[in-house]
């Protein structure tokens, strides 16, 4: 009698089991396949039945509609080599490979000591030969583009280009980049020497003074042209110049204002 009833009490145990997952999985089918739907109808702009259709399965969600195609490929900001032939040329003082170059092709915009006045154009001497190689070498590739620019460097190999920048680089006597003082405007002395801190900008001299251990690409910018400066310090904040290495410049540059980029800019012309 004891085992009969313990078999009995056995049994009611497992129809209750069956019977408690039975409700909660009704339950779930309910609330996932009716409840929800309907409460979400109103936001996706569903009717009831259309939306319960789509929980079930009987009918596509949003997702799975046709997208439209995407053709565009993805590229990198830059596609400078630094080769081991590249660096020695680079490093190499003797400018008389990249003087024939620049007298041919470089002079008339940049002036024959790379010092051009005109506010068209970048000058040039005593420019880190890096900085050169890295912008003729992205005007070659198409990572950045200038309708006179472009065509001289894509005719050029990236041995000439190298000699170019080295060429320029070297030159010491007279004026150069790098040897200008500052024109005043007291204000910017801790942007451009401590930056701000607050609106994660760095100081412009940790980086664009000669000698400061910073990325190999960055220019040499003090006594560099302010028209210059200021039109690619908006065209990285516009985005309209995109060859920055990990977007550096397109990010500093979207958080200074237009009046401050005008300033520094002035003030990095400064006076010889």
């Amino acid at each position: 009698m004891s085992e009969q009833r313990d078999t009995a009490g056995d049994r009611s145990w497992t129809l209750v089991s069956f019977g408690i997952v039975a409700a909660v999985l009704a339950f779930s089918l309910i609330v996932g396949l009716v409840i929800l739907p309907l409460a979400q109808a109103p936001n996706a702009h569903l009717d009831a039945w259309t939306a319960i259709c789509r929980a079930v399965g009987l009918k596509p969600g949003t997702p799975a509609q046709p997208q439209p195609s995407f053709n565009a490929k993805a590229a990198p900001v830059s596609q400078v080599e630094w080769t081991p032939r590249t660096l020695g040329i680079l490093a190499s003082a003797d400018a008389r490979p990249g003087a024939a170059l620049a007298a041919a092709v470089c002079s008339n915009c940049h002036g024959d000591d790379g010092m051009t006045i005109s506010n068209d154009f970048p000058r040039l001497a005593g420019q880190s030969p890096f900085a050169i190689y890295k912008q003729l070498s992205d005007y070659r590739t198409g990572a950045r583009y200038n309708s006179q620019m472009s065509p001289v460097a894509q005719k050029l190999s990236p041995e000439q280009l190298a000699q170019i920048a080295a060429y320029f680089g070297h030159i010491h006597g007279g004026v150069a980049l790098g040897r200008a003082a500052f024109a005043g405007d007291a204000d910017l002395a801790r942007l451009i020497y401590r930056g701000d801190p607050a609106r994660r900008i760095p100081p412009c001299e940790s980086c664009h003074a000669r000698g400061v251990g910073g990325p190999p690409e960055a220019p040499v910018i003090q006594g560099q042209n302010a028209a210059y400066i200021e039109r690619q310090l908006m065209a990285y904040r516009s985005g309209q110049r995109r060859n920055d290495v990990y977007q550096r410049m397109r990010d500093i540059s979207a958080r200074l204002s237009v009046d401050e980029i005008k300033r520094i800019a002035e003030a990095y012309q400064g006076a010889y």
